[in-house]
Protein backbone atom coordinates (compact mmCIF):
# COMPACT_ATOMS: atom_id res chain seq x y z
CA UNK A 1 0.00 0.00 0.00
CA UNK A 2 1.35 3.40 -0.96
CA UNK A 3 2.00 5.60 2.13
CA UNK A 4 -0.08 8.72 2.55
CA UNK A 5 1.56 12.10 2.07
CA UNK A 6 3.09 13.65 5.19
CA UNK A 7 3.23 17.45 5.19
CA UNK A 8 6.11 19.23 6.94
CA UNK A 9 6.13 22.94 7.59
CA UNK A 10 9.51 24.57 8.27
CA UNK A 11 9.35 27.91 10.09
CA UNK A 12 12.27 30.12 9.02
CA UNK A 13 13.43 33.68 9.72
CA UNK A 14 16.30 36.05 8.98
CA UNK A 15 19.53 34.69 10.49
CA UNK A 16 18.36 31.09 10.52
CA UNK A 17 21.04 28.40 10.59
CA UNK A 18 21.17 26.97 7.08
CA UNK A 19 22.02 23.42 8.16
CA UNK A 20 19.07 23.39 10.57
CA UNK A 21 16.86 23.44 7.49
CA UNK A 22 18.94 21.71 4.83
CA UNK A 23 20.00 18.75 7.02
CA UNK A 24 16.49 17.49 7.87
CA UNK A 25 15.24 18.49 4.39
CA UNK A 26 17.82 16.21 2.77
CA UNK A 27 16.76 13.34 5.04
CA UNK A 28 13.10 13.72 4.07
CA UNK A 29 13.95 14.16 0.39
CA UNK A 30 16.15 11.05 0.44
CA UNK A 31 13.40 9.11 2.23
CA UNK A 32 11.09 9.93 -0.70
CA UNK A 33 13.50 8.07 -3.00
CA UNK A 34 12.86 4.94 -0.92
CA UNK A 35 9.08 5.15 -0.91
CA UNK A 36 8.14 7.82 1.65
CA UNK A 37 5.93 10.77 0.69
CA UNK A 38 7.14 13.84 2.57
CA UNK A 39 6.18 17.29 1.30
CA UNK A 40 8.14 20.23 2.69
CA UNK A 41 6.65 23.73 2.82
CA UNK A 42 8.82 26.62 3.99
CA UNK A 43 6.95 29.39 5.80
CA UNK A 44 7.89 32.74 7.31
CA UNK A 45 6.25 35.72 8.95
CA UNK A 46 5.11 37.83 6.00
CA UNK A 47 5.91 35.15 3.42
CA UNK A 48 9.10 36.79 2.13
CA UNK A 49 12.43 35.06 1.57
CA UNK A 50 14.87 35.10 4.49
CA UNK A 51 18.63 35.51 4.85
CA UNK A 52 20.39 32.41 6.17
CA UNK A 53 23.46 32.23 8.41
CA UNK A 54 25.72 31.78 5.37
CA UNK A 55 24.28 34.75 3.49
CA UNK A 56 22.25 32.74 1.01
CA UNK A 57 18.62 33.78 0.80
CA UNK A 58 16.09 31.02 1.33
CA UNK A 59 12.89 31.22 -0.75
CA UNK A 60 9.65 30.81 1.16
CA UNK A 61 6.51 29.03 -0.01
CA UNK A 62 3.89 30.71 2.15
CA UNK A 63 3.08 33.34 4.72
CA UNK A 64 2.13 32.13 8.19
CA UNK A 65 -1.37 33.51 7.68
CA UNK A 66 -1.88 31.31 4.60
CA UNK A 67 -0.13 28.18 5.89
CA UNK A 68 -2.21 25.00 6.16
CA UNK A 69 -2.16 22.65 9.15
CA UNK A 70 0.97 20.50 8.95
CA UNK A 71 1.52 16.93 10.07
CA UNK A 72 4.91 18.08 11.40
CA UNK A 73 6.04 21.59 12.27
CA UNK A 74 9.82 22.04 12.13
CA UNK A 75 11.23 25.15 13.87
CA UNK A 76 14.82 25.95 12.95
CA UNK A 77 17.32 27.88 15.07
CA UNK A 78 19.78 30.71 14.62
CA UNK A 79 22.82 32.10 16.39
CA UNK A 80 20.97 35.23 17.53
CA UNK A 81 17.96 33.43 18.98
CA UNK A 82 19.34 32.78 22.50
CA UNK A 83 20.86 36.26 22.79
CA UNK A 84 17.70 38.08 23.83
CA UNK A 85 13.94 38.08 23.67
CA UNK A 86 12.58 36.17 20.69
CA UNK A 87 10.73 38.30 18.16
CA UNK A 88 7.05 38.42 19.24
CA UNK A 89 5.81 37.79 15.68
CA UNK A 90 7.97 34.68 15.45
CA UNK A 91 6.68 33.48 18.83
CA UNK A 92 3.08 34.02 17.74
CA UNK A 93 3.76 32.19 14.47
CA UNK A 94 5.25 29.19 16.26
CA UNK A 95 2.33 29.08 18.69
CA UNK A 96 -0.27 29.26 15.88
CA UNK A 97 1.37 26.62 13.69
CA UNK A 98 2.04 24.30 16.63
CA UNK A 99 -1.61 24.40 17.68
CA UNK A 100 -2.57 23.01 14.26
CA UNK A 101 0.28 20.51 13.79
CA UNK A 102 0.25 16.80 14.53
CA UNK A 103 3.71 17.05 16.06
CA UNK A 104 6.25 19.80 16.67
CA UNK A 105 10.04 19.58 16.36
CA UNK A 106 12.82 22.12 16.89
CA UNK A 107 16.39 22.07 15.65
CA UNK A 108 19.18 23.43 17.85
CA UNK A 109 18.27 26.88 19.24
CA UNK A 110 14.80 26.62 17.74
CA UNK A 111 13.96 25.28 21.20
CA UNK A 112 14.15 28.86 22.48
CA UNK A 113 11.37 29.83 20.08
CA UNK A 114 9.23 26.96 21.34
CA UNK A 115 10.08 27.96 24.91
CA UNK A 116 9.07 31.58 24.33
CA UNK A 117 5.77 30.27 22.92
CA UNK A 118 5.15 28.26 26.09
CA UNK A 119 5.45 24.95 24.26
CA UNK A 120 8.20 23.58 26.52
CA UNK A 121 6.32 24.14 29.78
CA UNK A 122 6.41 20.94 31.80
CA UNK A 123 8.20 19.12 28.97
CA UNK A 124 11.54 17.37 28.53
CA UNK A 125 13.73 19.16 26.00
CA UNK A 126 17.24 19.83 24.78
CA UNK A 127 19.20 22.28 22.64
CA UNK A 128 22.83 22.95 21.67
CA UNK A 129 25.19 22.10 24.55
CA UNK A 130 26.40 25.71 24.70
CA UNK A 131 22.89 26.92 25.56
CA UNK A 132 21.30 24.20 27.71
CA UNK A 133 21.82 26.10 30.97
CA UNK A 134 20.31 29.24 29.46
CA UNK A 135 17.33 27.30 28.14
CA UNK A 136 16.78 25.84 31.60
CA UNK A 137 16.75 29.36 33.07
CA UNK A 138 14.42 30.69 30.38
CA UNK A 139 12.05 27.72 30.75
CA UNK A 140 12.14 26.84 34.46
CA UNK A 141 9.31 24.29 34.26
CA UNK A 142 10.98 22.37 31.43
CA UNK A 143 13.36 19.50 32.16
CA UNK A 144 16.35 20.29 29.96
CA UNK A 145 18.56 17.28 29.16
CA UNK A 146 22.00 18.69 28.30
CA UNK A 147 23.56 15.51 26.92
CA UNK A 148 20.80 14.32 24.59
CA UNK A 149 21.15 14.50 20.80
CA UNK A 150 17.37 14.76 20.65
CA UNK A 151 14.48 14.36 23.07
CA UNK A 152 10.92 13.23 22.49
CA UNK A 153 8.16 14.14 24.92
CA UNK A 154 4.85 13.01 23.49
CA UNK A 155 4.36 14.83 20.18
CA UNK A 156 7.11 17.35 20.98
CA UNK A 157 10.66 16.80 19.71
CA UNK A 158 13.73 18.95 20.37
CA UNK A 159 17.27 18.37 19.13
CA UNK A 160 20.79 19.50 19.94
CA UNK A 161 23.12 21.52 17.72
CA UNK A 162 22.80 21.67 13.93
CA UNK A 163 23.76 18.16 12.71
CA UNK A 164 21.61 16.63 15.47
CA UNK A 165 18.72 17.78 13.28
CA UNK A 166 19.74 14.97 10.93
CA UNK A 167 19.60 12.49 13.82
CA UNK A 168 16.13 13.75 14.68
CA UNK A 169 14.89 13.62 11.10
CA UNK A 170 16.10 10.02 10.77
CA UNK A 171 14.22 9.14 13.97
CA UNK A 172 11.04 10.69 12.55
CA UNK A 173 11.47 8.72 9.33
CA UNK A 174 12.02 5.53 11.31
CA UNK A 175 8.87 6.22 13.35
CA UNK A 176 6.76 6.46 10.19
CA UNK A 177 8.44 3.96 7.89
CA UNK A 178 10.46 1.60 10.04
CA UNK A 179 14.18 1.01 10.58
CA UNK A 180 14.92 -0.51 7.16
CA UNK A 181 13.90 2.58 5.20
CA UNK A 182 15.59 4.90 7.72
CA UNK A 183 18.77 2.80 7.52
CA UNK A 184 18.74 3.08 3.73
CA UNK A 185 18.50 6.87 4.04
CA UNK A 186 21.37 6.97 6.55
CA UNK A 187 23.58 4.84 4.31
CA UNK A 188 22.78 6.94 1.27
CA UNK A 189 23.67 10.16 3.12
CA UNK A 190 26.75 8.51 4.71
CA UNK A 191 25.67 9.28 8.26
CA UNK A 192 25.17 7.13 11.33
CA UNK A 193 21.72 5.67 11.90
CA UNK A 194 22.25 6.36 15.61
CA UNK A 195 25.38 8.05 16.96
CA UNK A 196 26.96 6.62 20.08
CA UNK A 197 27.22 8.94 23.07
CA UNK A 198 25.50 12.22 23.77
CA UNK A 199 26.46 15.76 22.84
CA UNK A 200 28.85 16.12 25.80
CA UNK A 201 31.49 14.56 23.55
CA UNK A 202 31.38 17.76 21.47
CA UNK A 203 31.52 20.21 24.39
CA UNK A 204 34.65 22.06 25.41
CA UNK A 205 34.41 21.14 29.09
CA UNK A 206 32.31 19.07 31.43
CA UNK A 207 33.27 21.15 34.47
CA UNK A 208 30.77 23.88 33.80
CA UNK A 209 31.30 27.48 34.96
CA UNK A 210 34.39 28.29 37.02
CA UNK A 211 33.67 28.32 40.77
CA UNK A 212 33.21 31.74 42.36
CA UNK A 213 34.26 30.89 45.93
CA UNK A 214 38.02 31.54 46.41
CA UNK A 215 38.51 28.22 48.21
CA UNK A 216 36.91 26.27 45.35
CA UNK A 217 38.93 28.18 42.77
CA UNK A 218 42.03 27.25 44.76
CA UNK A 219 41.03 23.58 44.59
CA UNK A 220 40.57 23.88 40.83
CA UNK A 221 44.01 25.47 40.46
CA UNK A 222 45.66 22.78 42.60
CA UNK A 223 44.22 19.92 40.56
CA UNK A 224 44.95 21.55 37.21
CA UNK A 225 48.53 22.35 38.24
CA UNK A 226 49.30 18.74 39.20
CA UNK A 227 46.52 16.29 38.28
CA UNK A 228 48.59 13.26 39.30
CA UNK A 229 48.99 14.38 42.94
CA UNK A 230 46.93 13.12 45.88
CA UNK A 231 43.66 15.03 45.58
CA UNK A 232 41.59 13.07 48.06
CA UNK A 233 39.04 15.01 50.07
CA UNK A 234 41.26 14.99 53.15
CA UNK A 235 44.39 16.07 51.24
CA UNK A 236 42.62 18.94 49.46
CA UNK A 237 40.92 20.14 52.64
CA UNK A 238 44.28 20.29 54.38
CA UNK A 239 45.87 22.24 51.54
CA UNK A 240 43.11 24.86 51.40
CA UNK A 241 42.89 24.93 55.23
CA UNK A 242 39.27 23.98 55.76
CA UNK A 243 37.73 20.84 57.24
CA UNK A 244 36.70 18.01 54.89
CA UNK A 245 33.10 18.50 56.01
CA UNK A 246 33.20 22.22 55.21
CA UNK A 247 34.80 21.61 51.80
CA UNK A 248 32.13 19.03 51.00
CA UNK A 249 29.42 21.51 51.96
CA UNK A 250 30.96 24.25 49.77
CA UNK A 251 31.04 22.03 46.71
CA UNK A 252 27.49 20.89 47.30
CA UNK A 253 26.17 24.44 47.86
CA UNK A 254 27.84 26.20 44.94
CA UNK A 255 28.36 23.48 42.32
CA UNK A 256 25.87 20.82 43.41
CA UNK A 257 28.54 18.13 43.23
CA UNK A 258 31.08 16.35 45.41
CA UNK A 259 34.75 17.20 45.73
CA UNK A 260 35.81 13.89 44.21
CA UNK A 261 33.43 14.19 41.28
CA UNK A 262 34.78 17.67 40.54
CA UNK A 263 38.35 16.39 40.68
CA UNK A 264 37.42 13.64 38.23
CA UNK A 265 35.85 16.15 35.83
CA UNK A 266 39.03 18.25 35.81
CA UNK A 267 41.13 15.16 35.14
CA UNK A 268 38.63 14.02 32.52
CA UNK A 269 38.79 17.33 30.65
CA UNK A 270 42.60 17.17 30.76
CA UNK A 271 42.53 13.62 29.38
CA UNK A 272 40.26 14.75 26.53
CA UNK A 273 42.70 17.56 25.70
CA UNK A 274 45.62 15.10 25.70
CA UNK A 275 43.74 12.76 23.36
CA UNK A 276 42.91 15.71 21.12
CA UNK A 277 46.61 16.61 20.90
CA UNK A 278 47.62 13.10 19.82
CA UNK A 279 48.55 11.24 23.02
CA UNK A 280 47.34 7.67 23.21
CA UNK A 281 44.79 6.68 25.82
CA UNK A 282 47.34 5.12 28.21
CA UNK A 283 49.45 8.28 28.16
CA UNK A 284 46.37 10.47 28.58
CA UNK A 285 45.29 8.44 31.62
CA UNK A 286 48.71 8.68 33.28
CA UNK A 287 49.25 12.39 32.62
CA UNK A 288 45.77 13.45 33.73
CA UNK A 289 45.85 11.58 37.04
CA UNK A 290 43.84 8.45 36.31
CA UNK A 291 45.46 5.39 37.92
CA UNK A 292 45.06 3.25 34.78
CA UNK A 293 43.64 3.11 31.29
CA UNK A 294 40.74 1.08 32.64
CA UNK A 295 39.75 3.84 35.07
CA UNK A 296 39.85 6.36 32.22
CA UNK A 297 37.76 4.03 30.06
CA UNK A 298 35.14 3.78 32.82
CA UNK A 299 35.08 7.58 33.14
CA UNK A 300 34.51 7.94 29.38
CA UNK A 301 31.71 5.39 29.55
CA UNK A 302 30.03 7.32 32.40
CA UNK A 303 30.33 10.78 30.90
CA UNK A 304 30.20 10.23 27.13
CA UNK A 305 28.99 6.68 26.58
CA UNK A 306 31.97 5.88 24.32
CA UNK A 307 35.54 4.68 24.82
CA UNK A 308 38.62 6.97 24.78
CA UNK A 309 39.73 5.33 21.53
CA UNK A 310 36.42 6.01 19.79
CA UNK A 311 36.43 9.58 21.09
CA UNK A 312 39.91 10.13 19.71
CA UNK A 313 39.01 8.72 16.30
CA UNK A 314 36.20 11.25 16.02
CA UNK A 315 38.14 14.34 17.03
CA UNK A 316 41.71 13.90 15.81
CA UNK A 317 42.87 15.66 12.63
CA UNK A 318 41.22 14.72 9.34
CA UNK A 319 44.52 15.15 7.50
CA UNK A 320 45.09 11.42 7.24
CA UNK A 321 41.56 10.79 6.02
CA UNK A 322 38.79 8.90 7.78
CA UNK A 323 36.54 5.98 7.10
CA UNK A 324 32.81 6.21 6.51
CA UNK A 325 30.46 4.64 9.07
CA UNK A 326 30.21 0.89 8.84
CA UNK A 327 27.71 -0.05 6.16
CA UNK A 328 27.80 3.41 4.52
CA UNK A 329 28.50 3.98 0.88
Amino acid sequence: MKPSEHSIGALVFDGMKMLDLSGPAEVFSEANRYGARYRLTIVSVGGGSVASSIGVRVPVDADIAEAPAFDTLLVVGGDQVPQGAVDPDLVAAARKLASQAGRVASICTGAFILGAAGLLDGKRATTHWQHTELLARRCPTARVEPDALFVRDGSLYTSAGVTAGIDLALALVEHEHGPDLARSVARSLVVYMQRAGGQSQFSASLQGPAPQTPVLRQVQDLVQADPTADHSLEALAARVRVSPRHLTRMFRTELNTTTMRYVELIRFDMAKALLDSGHNATEAAARSGFPSYESLRRAFARHLGISPTKYQRRFTTTGAGSRAPHGSR
